[in-house]
């Protein structure tokens, strides 16, 4: 996901979850919606397949119950011809199965429910004044409006069936099955996943839109979706996509979706990263705004966040700090390496400046979970994968990344299972590499004293870290001397305070903390 800083001044309210201890694995869910341009009603059938992994009689989904103006109310629970006894609560229902389940054991029940979304769908009208319908279930608001297991390490493949108006167009998760016109001036479209997903990554999309066809790589179709209104330029900004998707085909593998559908949208985030179907906020097809970094940054996503997928939000950074960094190496791969340094100096300084009013470490428990949209999770997240890169070379790098996608694929994953991966990779222990960079708040903030005795011909160097948890990190600096030469010098830090000397002919003119911008820190250099 990509968001625009302003809108981390935006406060956005979400629900908590019941954290009850979850007895069943949820295999498929097939949602029947009828929408409407009349009101703002929805009607749904939820046909949810699922297996348990422990001994129940109950199973409980993730709902929002209806309100005041909006909720969802729950009419019946069929298990077959059997009707069920279900409780709805305020953000779930509990149903009592005919029999109980033992582990392993499937089931499917039918819930039978309409409402009002309060969030979740997004039903509004677009800047044109035409009604739309979006999805936007990150990161657990799927429940608004679907029945649902609405946490990130319960996936499930997916189908819609929708039926609305016949001038809309309807977009969604994996391929279209079935589009047919009935009466009424009402169609039915049909779309289905069949890769596993959580719902933060189900998405359907409901407009009028003008669709182009972008070409393929690899055999996987690209469409752009957009207002008519905007499709001149819409087409041409959303176009880019097709070099970004062959790029990381070939930096981290097989794309695992049968389409890659990009999406002018009324999505609240500059861009939501639904599985082979991302959404991007209304004026990306029409403003002047760059739109390539965007778009590299959604589509990385699809490879980390989507397919492999975060156990726990706690643990976004491997979502957003992933796609953040795979941004960079697009665009080191395409403008250069002074491109990526640029964006990684300007990440610094951003990271730094947050640091000073938030002392939590990358991998945190944050409630409500958009407050997980910070710095911390991207462009920290992001400097982490930048210094293993450092750490383990750029060829063992390149590997870890293959490997970790290879290995965990359609599946979920925390901080441990990546360190494992590098650490089999590198053949190091990088045990204190990751609990510094992700377990510890802050980075190294540097005082380095140097000075140069007119007896010697030596150089002296005192560094200390101002930080209270001191740091162990390689730090290099550059020394210019007033013959023209120049040598970077590495030095080992893990205290608090260090002294080092080393002989040099000439007093430098200049010294440079991380030439190479290869270490996330602020500091000063002071000549004494």
């Amino acid at each position: 996901m990509k968001i625009k800083f302003l809108a981390f001044l935006i406060c956005i309210s979400t629900i908590c979850i019941a954290q009850s201890k979850i007895s069943i694995d949820v295999l498929h869910y097939s949602f029947e919606i009828t929408l409407s341009d009349i009101s703002d009603n929805i009607v749904g059938k939820a046909s949810i397949r699922f297996k348990a992994v422990q001994p129940t009689a109950i199973v409980t989904f993730d709902l929002v119950k209806m309100g005041k103006d909006t909720g969802m109310t729950v009419s019946k629970v069929m298990e077959g011809k059997n009707a069920l006894t279900f409780t709805q609560n305020a953000n779930t229902c509990e149903i009592v199965l005919s029999a109980p389940l033992q582990i392993g054991e499937e089931k499917t029940v039918d819930i039978y429910y309409s409402g009002i979304p309060a969030d979740g769908l997004i039903i509004s009208k677009n800047k044109y004044q035409h009604k739309t319908f979006f999805a936007d279930n990150w990161p657990n608001r799927a429940h608004n409006w679907l029945p649902c297991i609405d946490k990130p390490r319960d996936k499930a493949t997916v189908e819609f069936l929708v039926t609305a108006p016949q001038h809309y167009q309807v977009v969604g998760s994996g391929i279209q099955v079935e589009e047919t016109n009935l009466d009424n001036n009402l169609k039915f479209t049909h779309w289905r996943e069949d890769v596993p997903l959580p719902t933060k990554v189900m998405a359907i999309g409901i407009a009028d839109f003008a669709v182009q066809s972008v070409g393929e790589v690899n055999c996987t179709p690209i469409y752009s979706w957009v207002f008519p209104e905007d499709k001149e330029k819409g087409f041409h900004r959303y176009g880019q996509a097709k070099d970004i998707l062959s790029f990381f085909m070939g930096y981290v593998g097989v794309y695992g979706y049968k389409k890659l559908a990009n999406v002018q949208s009324k999505t609240t985030f500059g861009g939501l990263e639904n599985a082979g179907t991302i959404f991007y906020y209304e004026n990306s097809a029409s403003d002047d705004t760059p739109m390539e970094t965007l778009l590299a940054h959604e589509i990385a996503h699809q490879w980390f966040g989507d397919m492999v997928t975060e156990k726990e939000f706690a643990h976004l950074w491997l979502s957003e700090g992933f796609a953040t960094y795979l941004t960079h190496i697009y665009m080191e791969s395409k403008y250069g390496k002074d491109t990526l340094l640029k964006r990684l100096a300007d990440d610094r300084t951003s990271v730094i400046a947050f640091s000073k009013t938030n002392d939590k470490a990358v991998i945190d428990s944050i409630s409500p979970y958009m407050d997980l949209l910070n710095l911390n999770n991207y462009e920290k997240g992001g400097w982490v994968l930048h210094m293993l890169r450092q750490k383990i070379g750029d060829t063992q790098f390149h590997q870890l990344i293959r490997n970790y996608y290879d290995h965990y694929k359609g599946k979920n994953a925390n901080s441990k299972d990546f360190q494992r991966e590098a650490e089999s990779i590198s053949g190091q222990n990088l045990e204190y590499f990751f609990k510094q960079w992700l377990y510890t708040a802050g980075q190294p903030h540097l005082d380095v004293r140097w000075s140069y005795p007119k007896k010697g011909k030596k150089i002296q160097m005192s560094i200390t870290q101002l930080q209270q948890t001191p740091f162990s990190f390689p730090l290099e600096m550059m020394f210019k001397y007033p013959s023209g030469k120049s040598e970077i010098k590495t030095f080992k830090i893990n205290n608090t305070q260090q002294v080092f000397t080393f002989k040099s002919k000439e007093m430098p003119i200049d010294v440079i903390l991380d030439p190479n911008t290869a270490l996330l820190f602020d500091g000063i250099v002071v000549q004494q």
